[in-house]
């Protein structure tokens, strides 16, 4: 329904519903973070958001490029919104392949790549003009500030977009090119921002967080003050200085981080209780040749000896990363020794993909294609292999009292008990484990801080009550 707005005058001016847009995000937490970017523009220019294709004006798909696999669920998505809507506009990874998109779906509006926000927002206005909008409503935004896809009390923190490395397997680098970091005060403004607004966890993501700034030379800005430099490390140490408005120390967890010899400055500010303690690190392998042919970046520095270090500065530091079984050229030699070296290095979190080619890729003309079948039997027991180290380590927390941060509250049962579901430290959202809470007061709430004593364990959650219930 319109709205009227009478003039100076009392003449009578039309004023047009705000335009609703719907969007499908897909992929990894970097895109998720450009359609809140989006959404949180498309807010301030006047425009609704849309839960559902009928009542969208036009539907945007952030899609992801990385597998062929991703791609072929981007594409049914595409044809999912074209089928139920038909005002289409396609963003993200794999805007750089308009011409197969258009060639499946000659109807959709408009074709733009990965973080290019302007072209997204000039196609919206294209399809669904925002009419008189923000005159009446300035910037429409809900509290906290802006648009976001994730809970209010974690935020995801992007640092930098691009990367500089070469991986045979990766086609990042053409996706969203050269590495290209955010100023550090712009970073640091962010978080202080969302942080006052109810954010209780700051996630930093990037390609390759390690190597923030590198690309500017490191440079320094004034923040608060005082210097900081383009690094890793100093944003590290701001972050660390946050504050939530009841004076609690927000949660601040790392991703992507590759092991280089800086990240070592870091572990004592997790000790301190000033950042989580918990690295996502990307290893992908850990035999050399397989390393080798990946050129994966690192791939000669004396990891094992690095985590042994890092754990006796902060023994309750978690450490999660990814593996890719079936590489070109994988021998079983090679996979046996990815297998001891799992077990040496006990990591806490761990995930697993098959390789795939992907279009675009060096590693797709190496040789030695590993078999389907061979992909599959060696997931399996790397799969194994991780849970039964995932069981023991959290095994040996039943009976601590741990800090959980509280992700949702269920209904009371027939009893009138109520169970919740959070996370200790060493559990990213989404991607980790949980730990669930039985008996929780009816006061309790998303995003609350709570000490909870570990009851039981399984191979990949926690389960246990409020201390002192």
């Amino acid at each position: 329904m319109g709205r009227t707005l009478m003039t100076s005058e009392q003449t009578p001016v039309s004023i047009p519903a705000a335009p609703k847009v719907g969007m499908v995000s897909l992929g990894c937490p970097k895109a998720l973070v450009d359609s809140e970017r989006i959404l949180t523009r498309l807010r301030a220019d006047g425009y609704q958001m849309s839960a559902d294709y009928d009542g969208a004006d036009v539907v945007l798909v952030n899609t992801c490029g990385f597998l062929d696999s991703a791609k072929e669920e981007s594409l049914a998505a595409i044809g999912e919104a074209i089928a139920e809507n038909g005002r289409v506009i396609v963003t993200g990874c794999m805007g750089n392949e308009a011409e197969l998109i258009r060639a499946r779906f000659p109807d959709v509006l408009a074709v733009t790549g990965a973080h290019q926000y302007e072209d997204v927002v000039d196609a919206v206005h294209a399809a669904a003009p925002p009419g008189l909008g923000p005159y009446v409503d300035l910037i429409p935004q809900s509290a906290p500030g802006d648009v976001k896809l994730t809970p209010r009390h974690y935020s995801y923190l992007k640092i930098s977009e691009g990367c500089n490395h070469a991986c045979t397997f990766c086609i990042i680098p053409q996706l969203r090119g050269k590495l290209a970091s955010r100023r550090i005060d712009a970073v640091l403004r962010e978080a202080e921002k969302l942080v006052a607004a109810g954010t209780r966890e700051l996630l930093v993501i990037s390609q390759d967080t390690s190597a923030y700034g590198v690309d500017v030379g490191h440079e320094e800005r004034l923040w608060k003050g005082h210097p900081v430099r383009t690094h890793m490390t100093d944003l590290a140490r701001e972050l660390g200085g946050l504050r939530t408005p009841d004076g609690q120390v927000p949660w601040v967890r790392l991703h992507y981080v590759y092991p280089y010899p800086h990240v070592e400055a870091v572990i004592p500010l997790m000790a301190e209780g000033l950042l989580t303690p918990y690295l996502d690190i990307p290893f992908q392998h850990a035999s050399p040749s397989v390393l080798r042919a990946m050129k994966r970046p690192a791939n000669e520095a004396k990891v094992l000896e690095r985590l042994r270090s890092w754990r006796e500065i902060c023994p309750d530091l978690a450490i999660r990363s990814s593996f890719v079984v079936g590489f070109p050229g994988e021998t079983e030699d090679d996979f046996r020794y990815l297998l001891d070296w799992l077990e040496e290095a006990q990591l806490d979190r761990v995930g697993a993909f098959r390789f795939e080619p992907v279009a675009g890729a060096v590693a797709n003309d190496l040789p030695g294609a590993v078999p389907e079948e061979v992909k599959e039997e060696r997931y399996a027991r790397l799969m194994e292999k991780t849970e039964a180290i995932s069981r023991a380590r959290l095994e040996a927390k039943v009976g601590r009292t741990l800090r959980v941060i509280i992700d949702e509250v269920g209904e009371p049962d027939e009893e009138g008990d109520i169970g919740a579901t959070g996370r200790s430290q060493a559990d990213a959202p989404e991607i980790d484990g949980a730990v669930y809470l039985r008996d929780v007061p009816a006061t309790l709430a998303p995003g609350d801080f709570v000490d909870v004593v570990v009851e039981d364990a399984d191979a990949h959650d926690l389960y246990g009550v409020i201390a002192g219930s």
